[in-house]
């Protein structure tokens, strides 16, 4: 079960992620990150609740990513455990995400800091 939860933070949405992001949760996680993009906010995705993620889920992300880049807001990941990263780093998506190791990282880029 994949949990979703939004907070508003600084005119930033951090976005917390908790459980698998795999082939079954991988649609409601697209479908929340679109919603939460279609406020025209910067996007911060918490994933250290999330040990695992497959192929789908990273799609979600990239959807996300590119989506966010068209209408020139951030989108920063966090907080990526070991595990994740690792899918990350095997698609060479490590170079392409701004990944910061915690939330406070990745408010102050955000903020320009």
């Amino acid at each position: 079960m994949m949990e979703y939860e939004v907070e508003e933070r600084s005119n930033t949405l951090i976005i917390r992620l908790t459980g698998d992001i795999d082939l079954q949760t991988s649609p409601n996680v697209r479908q929340g990150l679109m919603g939460s993009i279609d406020k025209g906010r910067p996007i911060i995705v918490d994933l250290s609740g999330v040990d695992y993620i497959d192929s789908s889920g990273v799609a979600s992300l990239v959807e996300s990513l590119q989506t966010m880049r068209k209408k020139g807001k951030q989108f920063i990941l966090v907080s990526v455990s070991e595990k994740a990263m690792r899918v990350f780093q095997l698609a060479r998506l490590d170079k392409v995400f701004t990944i910061c190791s915690d939330l406070d990282e990745g408010l102050k880029i955000v903020k320009g800091e």
